[in-house]
């Protein structure tokens, strides 16, 4: 089985990438994907956010206000650090029994946005980073997501700084110029993973 954590900025297009590499055959785990399905309304995830942050951080229909959440967390790192306390181990888990159920010959891919920002590239056998220029971020946030200006350079300052990623990346996908550009880098990165994951079966049956 071959680790792959792939990463990226908000707005990098990452999912997009993601896709794509689904596509070529890879099992894709994506964390965010998680993190919004053990805190589902009836989830022991969702019971703990509300006992922790109160009634007001549901909606309606007694999902959770996700929204909301991300107005108390943001800027505060210990209400952010009492979220994760309860929503990181129930992803883990998630993710062990996703992982636990692939096949040995698996290339997985982990989409985990906040790589670089939990120090989590040694967890894998290869780092993916789709990156961008901060103004093509700044276009897709505030065209396609609706954002203003302000509240979409906000985010992006939050988060790893473009070096940052680059920094801990075993390969790097320009996603600044077409989809076939970008269609031929993932062809070319999908070449390389089953390259590598080839190589690793091949010293596990020599062991």
């Amino acid at each position: 089985m071959l680790r792959v954590g792939l990463t990226g900025g908000i707005g990098s297009g990452k999912s997009e990438v993601s896709r794509r590499l689904s596509g070529h055959g890879a099992l894709v785990i994506d964390a965010d994907k998680i993190a919004r399905e053990v805190v589902e309304p009836g989830t022991p995830g969702l019971a703990a956010v509300v006992a922790e942050f109160g009634e007001e951080v549901l909606l309606p229909d007694g999902g959770l206000d996700r929204e909301k959440v991300g107005t108390i967390v943001f800027g505060d790192a210990d209400r952010l650090k009492a979220l994760n306390a309860i929503v990181h181990p129930l992803v883990g888990a998630r993710m062990q029994e996703l992982m636990d159920a692939a096949p040995d010959d698996a290339i997985v891919v982990y989409d985990v946005p906040l790589l670089t920002e939990n120090d989590l590239a040694g967890f894998y056998d290869v780092v993916v980073v789709v990156d961008t220029p901060v103004e093509t971020q700044l276009d897709r946030l505030t065209t396609r997501r609706g954002m203003t200006e302000e509240a979409a350079r906000a985010r992006i300052a939050a988060q790893a700084t473009r070096e940052a990623r680059r920094a801990v990346a075993d390969h790097v996908i320009d996603n600044s110029g077409s989809l076939d550009d970008l269609k031929a880098q993932v062809d070319e990165l999908w070449e390389d993973l089953t390259g590598r994951a080839q190589t690793a079966a091949e010293r596990s049956d020599g062991d």
